[in-house]
């Protein structure tokens, strides 16, 4: 730190710039990209409708919309559309614009962690891996991590949503049952994936769980829909519909650690190395240009949207549209990057983490959740917060003497994951997707009380089982 000059701010700053572009950046831009593609398309149309038209127990149609949807859209996309779109299409289906609303913000915190295809996750074990770049076996084991210490609210999230939507007394078993089938069924899936698979795909293919469960419940158990005015649709047109996300995970999962040589082959081709001169000597910034996600996104979207019926121009013009839109939050992502290196290599972040440590002592566990919660409300994004305090959290672990410190540091996005509820970003989306303008505070007051649960419950798992 004392050597910190004027030219390694520079370097620090030029590390966070390229932190941001490769690939978090890419990732996000193709994330939005590929759900940009869908309403082009109007595939976002057959989806919404697939979602409201099963079933007439408005338990599980909320569920459904929310945890089901709305989880997949979080793994997919993030940024948002897992709670504009759920609400709004709630509103549409007759429920009243603060109750979707706050179902939606409470469904979106636990797949947030894994949002965009693992961005959050997956920065946050780069911020703490040597030389910028988390091994296969660190993100997988701090992936299985955040979802173990997750795995209550996977459960009581669902009650709590299923609850708002109808509590009476008749309904708290059914509810209760409901909840820990598919709660159990998600977190079950989720743990598996990321302990096998990495923080890529677990809030993927447990909400695919998820949705699966939600149906087969209930065919077993829930009334039948009436017959009306819904609109049915062939296999062809719903293969048509989901082609961009089927596209996308396909590429996900041929790329990832499910087949070896694949994963071996990109991550050991077109691979850039930059020394920078903050660096140690035989280290380097790295990028695979064919190994990260995404260029899966970009595949799977192009693909996906060819077969929906739009051209090769169009999708070209989509995707200037979305790096436009985007602009803003391109600008906050390479800030806040920029802001974390430099804290880290002028030694900020160390000083920080001594003080948590010396007055929180033994009881600092119970606290690391709060931290990314505060890093989310802050930015609004759990990548962020993750870039903020990641090295936080590692540096008070290693001052603490914990023998595993990744569990602490995957308590700060345990944490993230529940600011996310409460954040202004969040709010903000839920207020305009609910048309509920001058309403924020209305809907942060609502939100609030399951937020600072969700964040004890969180410290709690982290406290106990470090």
């Amino acid at each position: 730190p004392d050597a910190f000059t004027a030219a390694g701010v520079g370097w620090a700053l030029v590390e966070g710039i390229l932190k941001a572009i490769f690939p978090i950046l890419i990732i996000i831009l193709m994330a939005i990209f590929s759900y940009d593609v869908l309403v082009e398309s109007k595939g976002i149309e057959v989806i919404k409708n697939q979602f409201s038209s099963f079933s007439d127990d408005r338990g599980i149609t909320v569920l459904m919309l929310v945890w089901g949807f709305g989880g997949l859209l979080e793994g997919m996309a993030g940024f948002g559309t897992a709670v504009a779109i759920p609400a709004a299409i709630l509103i549409s289906l007759g429920y009243k614009p603060l109750f979707s609303a706050l179902v939606a913000l409470i469904a979106n915190t636990v797949p947030t962690g894994f949002g965009a295809v693992g961005v959050p996750v997956i920065t946050l074990c780069n911020e703490v891996a040597p030389g910028g770049t988390a091994s296969s076996e660190a993100i997988c084991q701090i992936s299985s991590y955040t979802v173990l210490q997750l795995s209550p609210l996977f459960i009581i999230l669902p009650f709590i949503i299923l609850m708002l939507t109808d509590h009476s007394r008749r309904a708290w078993l059914k509810n209760a049952l409901l909840a820990v089938w598919v709660g159990g069924v998600s977190v079950g899936v989720q743990y598996v994936v990321a302990h096998y698979l990495g923080a890529e795909t677990p809030a993927i293919i447990g909400s695919v769980a998820a949705i699966l469960a939600i149906i087969v419940y209930a065919r077993l158990f829930a009334p039948k829909k009436k017959t009306g005015n819904e609109q049915h649709y062939t296999w062809g047109e719903t293969l048509k519909a989901w082609s961009v996300y089927l596209f996308i995970l396909f590429f996900v999962l041929v790329s990832g650690p499910l087949f070896p040589d694949i994963n071996q082959f990109l991550k050991t081709h077109l691979v850039s190395r930059i020394a920078l001169p903050i660096y140690p000597e035989g280290t380097y910034f790295t990028f695979g240009w064919i190994s990260n996600a995404g260029l899966m996104l970009f595949l799977g979207t192009l693909i996906g949207g060819l077969i929906q019926g739009l051209s090769l121009r169009q999708l070209l013009t989509v995707l200037a549209r979305t790096v436009v839109k985007l602009r803003k939050t391109v600008l906050t992502i390479i800030s806040l990057i920029a802001l974390a290196s430099i804290m880290n290599y002028s030694g900020m972040i160390m000083v920080i983490a001594s003080a948590l440590a010396t007055t929180t002592g033994t009881f600092y566990p119970l606290f690391a959740p709060l931290i990314g919660a505060v890093g989310t409300f802050v930015t609004g994004s759990d990548t962020s917060a993750n870039i903020l305090f990641a090295k936080l959290q590692a540096n008070v672990a290693s001052q603490l003497n914990y023998a595993d410190p990744n569990w602490l540091v995957a308590a700060n996005t345990t944490g993230a994951t529940g600011g996310k509820m409460i954040s202004p970003q969040s709010i903000a989306i839920a207020t305009a997707a609910c048309d509920m303008q001058g309403k924020d505070g209305e809907i942060l007051r609502s939100a609030l009380p399951y937020a600072v649960m969700y964040i004890i419950v969180g410290g709690l798992m982290v406290f106990f089982s470090v």
